[in-house]
């Protein structure tokens, strides 16, 4: 009699199990919602409140400390989801409970509200809990009598990962930036629940795989790049078993209780004022921070107590894992600087607006780089369907309908770029010149006094002692035919007023006259006249950029894979070395991209283009080891808890980075925005040179392994 997994093997997609493909596609379309929301949040909760696409307009300090927050808690909350699904749900209902949960997060957050904001971002980090380590479980299990095949499964499951991401952040950040907050936030809740449908539908092709929990807990173990095997000494298979004492518990019930305090106490008291640490305050020193210091200090000592309690070779393996996740910390802590700080570098002071030849060679690239994976991944679905039909109908059909509605908003989306035309239109201003914390007049670099222009709107009152000037900036408008001369109504963009857009509709008129009166502002419409019309025009949305990580995951990856594989594979140190000082030369780029600039000026997308080149190079480096490096430093009865962390060092490295990030304004206006880059130049190389220094000492702790 055939098991399931032998089932499952005779309808092959691609040399694989069908099933390996109905995992694609659930997780891309979580990743698509993940990603999707992601590239939103800092941006809608930092823009203007009043502007053609209203945000909340809080600080990005604010929105970092929320963010730091949501993004710290989705590491930490698999670690629970896990267990439940080993010992209660199995690993197929964790991940349709998990999906669930996340459509109603998204959802919430749709709604545009401070607690729906606040209730959905919950959600998001309780389903990912549940959601996030099941999947590969599921995978552990399919491939159980075909390990050969484990690795190429794993490499089309990460393939679904990055398209999911690629095209989430790229349609989300467009609906959201160009129609609106809501339809992006919405898109992602509408994916996540159309790809727990079609897992649900196709359960029956996995018959009892993943379906309960299984009597024997196994762990599984990552995927190594350059996995070989090493000898274990005797005294490893003699090592005793090292049970938590009563104090170990204690100490990670308090330092577990205090960080997470922290990670709530944080948003909090920025947000709302209420500091639940604040008769721990020392000076200006803020309480939570004793308070976190005081948990790590706790936690070192669980640590460090529980390693001495081990043999020297098992002590030693784990002394160097513990050195690794210390550099990780640093690296994620630059490397999400991509959810936060690079969002609002993007946003307020890269030049996106291309017209003319640079518009057409863009649409052409940008066309090419969504409709060719677009046919890859729609063929996946083709040879899936002809496979399964019979089997599980009512899967592939929710597929369908998830394919055409890709397909739908891609092809509006390319047709809108296409046919944007740009107007040049001029408005009055009034002059006042920049200065600065001296009261002195700034001057740029050639000497030249600087000023800055306030747009006059419909409700500025002007005097005469006011100099009021006539300025000129281009407008884009998609299917608009404005005539020179013609007078229109423009409202700012971002808080800088410097970007605008026609309010081309009565309607959104009304809406923007609504919005304005609820908050007791001026609209901030500004009548200006139609000067130039000028064709091929598009404005490269903020999202965007965030899309080349993902791309350039996929276009480099199998080379660091060759290369993990040759004869030059690089030292674990050598290799967290690389990752670090490339994800600052990333940095290194835009501090110099940065320098000198002055109010008003914007540097060219090249620099940023070539940071996220830089940052994905440092990733594909440095990512893929950590993992590995756990199952073979770690002894089998202490994996469990090494995993647990190793995604403590990542959340804490994804808070610091929030945090830190949080602080571009504050950095920029009291030194400037290339010191801002230079402290992300600098802490990863120094970081990369100290691990480097360190690789003959970690090749003796590991007591050979590779």
């Amino acid at each position: 009699m055939n098991t399931d997994i032998e089932n499952l093997f005779k309808d092959k997609v691609l040399g694989h199990p069908a099933g390996l493909f109905v995992l694609f596609f659930t997780e891309m379309w979580e990743r698509f919602s993940f990603y999707g929301m992601r590239v939103l949040l800092v941006n809608f909760l930092t823009m203007a409140a009043i502007g053609y696409n209203p945000g909340w307009e809080w600080t990005v300090e604010n929105a970092g400390a929320l963010f730091g927050t949501y993004a710290m808690l989705l590491y930490i909350t698999p670690i629970i989801g896990g267990w439940l699904a080993d010992k209660y749900t199995g690993y197929r209902w964790a991940v349709i409970i998990g999906s669930l949960i996340m459509t109603a997060g998204h959802a919430s957050m749709a709604l545009e509200t401070e607690f729906s904001l606040y209730f959905g971002l919950f959600l998001l980090v309780v389903g990912t809990g549940f959601f996030k380590p099941t999947m590969t479980s599921i995978i552990s299990d399919m491939y159980k009598k075909n390990p050969e095949k484990k690795d190429g499964a794993y490499t089309i499951y990460y393939m679904g990962v990055n398209a999911g991401a690629f095209f989430g952040m790229m349609l989300c950040g467009y609906l959201a930036e160009k129609v609106g907050w809501a339809y992006g936030f919405g898109l992602a809740g509408i994916f996540m629940l159309l790809g727990t449908i079609q897992f649900w539908l196709a359960g029956p092709l996995f018959g009892k795989i993943g379906a309960k929990p299984s009597k024997v807990h196994e762990v599984e173990l990552p995927q190594n790049i350059n996995e070989e095997s090493v000898e274990i000494s005797e005294e490893e298979i003699e090592e005793r078993p090292n049970p938590f004492t009563t104090l170990d518990k204690v100490l990670i019930v308090i330092a577990s209780i205090i960080g997470l305090g922290y990670a709530v106490n944080d948003p909090m008291s920025k947000i709302a004022g209420i500091d639940m640490f604040a008769f721990l305050q020392i000076g200006d020193f803020e309480g939570q921070y004793t308070a976190v210091l005081f948990a790590l200090a706790l936690f070192l000592v669980l640590v460090i107590g529980r390693i001495l309690r081990y043999t020297a070779v098992v002590r030693d393996r784990m002394i160097a894992f513990i050195i690794f996740a210390f550099f990780t910390v640093f690296f994620w802590m630059s490397f999400e600087q991509g959810a936060s700080s690079l969002v609002i570098f993007a946003r307020d002071n890269v030049d996106r607006l291309l017209s003319g030849n640079s518009a057409i060679i863009f649409n052409i690239v940008n066309t090419l780089l969504t409709v060719i994976p677009l046919i890859i991944i729609s063929y996946v679905l083709y040879i899936l369907w002809k496979k399964t039909f019979k089997k599980i109908p009512g899967s592939n059909i929710v597929l369908v309908i998830c394919f055409l509605l890709m397909w739908t908003i891609v092809g509006w989306m390319l047709n809108r770029d296409f046919n944007t035309t740009a107007y040049d239109v001029s408005y009055s201003a009034i002059e006042q010149p920049e200065l600065d914390d001296k009261g002195e007049q700034v001057k740029n670099d050639k000497g030249v006094l600087q000023f800055k222009y306030i747009p006059v709107t419909q409700s500025t009152v002007t005097n005469s002692t006011q100099k009021i000037v006539t300025k000129t900036i281009t407008v884009g408008e998609p299917y608009a035919d404005y005539k020179v001369g013609d007078s229109k109504v423009l409202i700012n963009k971002n808080k800088e007023l410097t970007e605008f857009s026609f309010v081309s509709t009565v309607d959104k008129q009304a809406e923007l006259v609504a919005n304005a009166k609820n908050l007791g502002r001026d609209t901030g419409f500004v009548d200006a006249t139609v000067t130039k019309v000028r064709d091929n025009e598009v404005e490269i949305t903020v999202s965007w950029f965030s899309i080349l990580n993902s791309f350039f995951i996929i276009v480099f990856a199998s080379f660091f894979s060759k290369w993990w594989e040759s004869k030059y594979n690089p030292s674990a140190a050598t290799k967290y070395a690389l990752g670090l000082c490339t994800m600052g030369i990333g940095f290194g780029l835009l501090a110099f991209g940065a320098f000198g600039l002055v109010d008003g000026v914007k540097v060219s997308m090249v620099w940023l283009i070539l940071a996220y080149l830089f940052h994905t190079l440092g990733e594909l480096c440095l990512s893929p080891v950590g993992l590995s490096y756990v199952s073979k430093l770690v002894p089998g009865r202490m994996i469990a808890l090494m995993f647990g962390m190793w995604y403590l060092a990542i959340a804490i490295g994804n808070k610091l980075a929030a945090v830190v990030g949080g602080q571009i304004e504050n950095i920029t206006k009291e030194y400037s925005l290339s010191t801002f880059f230079l402290i992300f130049t600098i802490v990863p190389v120094i970081a990369g040179l100290f691990i480097f220094v360190l690789n003959p000492v970690l090749k003796k702790l590991m007591h050979g392994v590779r």
